[in-house]
């Protein structure tokens, strides 16, 4: 595999998707949430799809703090996940959704509460998966607790936040941020990200 160039945007890349692959850009991160202005719609997913344009998508809850993880919120954020992928995404069996610990969890919380929450997540997935689409867990995280997650068979794919360059299990890594320029004169704000030429991400395309 070749390393290509992605984008992380809290916010609608549908009018954008030409110009920014024409920069460059190889995938776009959005988010599944409860918040509708975040999340990722079918439509935005066509568009992006269209202009040649993979998919990676994460569920992250703003400002989550330790106090938020737990194998309940866990269950209740696969659950919700799950549904957005299948029912409004129609999102790629085998493909993955990300899930955010972007606090830069000590060991301990890594395997208290972090790892039970990735364990509810799993728990989701499985009830959900039984006769559905199969979709992998994947963390967005540090280094440490990307590759404690994947140690503990939580996650199949991990994207690390920080620049641990000991850390060579990881399918995605968070890069700098970035300014593109788009049409009509505007300048959007971006996360910027590429991917390991080793591993898949767990990409997707949409019909």
């Amino acid at each position: 595999m070749t390393v290509l160039t992605g984008v992380k945007a809290p916010f609608e890349l549908t009018q954008y998707a030409i110009a920014i692959k024409q920069q460059g850009i190889d995938f776009a991160i959005r988010h599944y949430t409860h918040q509708a202005g975040k999340s990722l719609s079918l439509a935005e997913a066509r568009a992006l799809t269209d202009a040649g344009i993979q998919i990676g998508v994460v569920w992250e809850t703003p400002d989550a703090h330790l106090s938020y993880f737990s194998r309940a919120q866990g269950c209740a954020d696969g659950a919700a996940a799950y549904l957005m992928a299948q029912s409004v995404i129609a999102q790629p069996s085998g493909s993955a959704v990300y899930f955010a610990a972007d606090f830069d969890p000590n060991e301990a919380e890594i395997a208290g509460p972090v790892a039970r929450y990735f364990e509810g997540v799993n728990q989701a997935f499985h009830a959900a998966s039984a006769a559905e689409r199969t979709y992998q867990v994947g963390v967005y995280s540090s280094a440490r607790c990307c590759a404690a997650m994947m140690a503990r068979g939580l996650a199949t794919v991990s994207w690390v936040a920080d620049d641990a360059a000991e850390y060579t299990g990881y399918s995605l890594k968070q890069l700098g941020g970035a300014v593109l320029p788009v049409d009509d004169g505007q300048r959007i704000s971006v996360g910027m990200a590429c991917n390991s030429p080793d591993r898949p991400a767990g990409l997707f395309r949409v019909l």
